[in-house]
């Protein structure tokens, strides 16, 4: 739904096939791949991994042997940069996010969610014009993912992916801030797709234990209230 430039490594991360170990497997879905077996190569050791995008490939993989164990997802190796794995995060819940609006298709739209908001109580305004102004829940979503993703993959605030300048983290809590606003949306207002998917996926409940853990959010802007 959005023109996100995130995309999974195992797509960005072919022109490194090349030069890899033999013994490194091929993170890449052949042609013909059935359903039942994308994504299905070995993980690989963080430690063994000379991918410019091992952390990302890292977590990605923890994800795809079990997406509901947050702690392992979330838990970053040793001796690990932190605004590094902040910032791979960020990238991951981001692409997530796309994948999730999509379900949003035909129930949200400027007819039946005209404001972005979340309870009554609750009205947030689109940061990514010259002027804050609102706009309908779909374009609020649209918007704040577009420009998450134009932002992280900014050669000006981010051009390594090695290595994240401390000025740039600056920018993490208010995307955190805005990211959240969306699972805030889809829990008040399309609370049935909103829990399909988080039974499936535990996307917002390791969203918000990263934010927190990290300091990314206060406990004050959690507002979805679960059992």
């Amino acid at each position: 739904m959005t023109n996100s430039n995130i995309i999974d490594s195992s797509e960005d991360n072919n022109s490194n096939n090349n030069n890899s170990n033999h013994n490194t497997p091929i993170r890449r879905n052949r042609i013909g791949t059935k359903n039942k077996d994308l994504y299905k190569w070995e993980a690989t050791s963080y430690d063994l991994n000379e991918s410019s995008y091992a952390t990302q490939e890292y977590i990605q993989d923890k994800i795809r042997i079990n997406e509901t164990d947050i702690d392992s997802v979330l838990t970053m190796p040793q001796g690990h940069d932190l605004n590094v794995w902040q910032y791979e995060q960020i990238r991951q819940f981001t692409l997530e996010l796309n994948h999730f609006i999509v379900l949003f298709k035909d129930i949200c739209n400027s007819n039946t969610c005209p404001q972005m908001k979340a309870t009554d109580d609750w009205l947030f305004l689109c940061a990514s014009h010259k002027q804050t102004q609102e706009c309908s829940a779909i374009d609020y979503i649209v918007h704040t993912l577009d420009s998450t993703s134009s932002l992280l993959n900014s050669d000006k605030h981010f051009p390594k992916r090695i290595e994240i300048l401390a000025s740039s983290t600056k920018h993490f809590q208010s995307i955190c801030r805005r990211l959240y606003r969306i699972f805030a949306h889809a829990f008040y207002h399309h609370r049935e797709v909103y829990n399909e998917y988080e039974s499936k996926t535990l996307l917002h409940k390791r969203f918000v234990k990263f934010c927190l853990k990290n300091s990314l959010l206060p406990k004050s802007a959690i507002i979805i209230k679960e059992n």
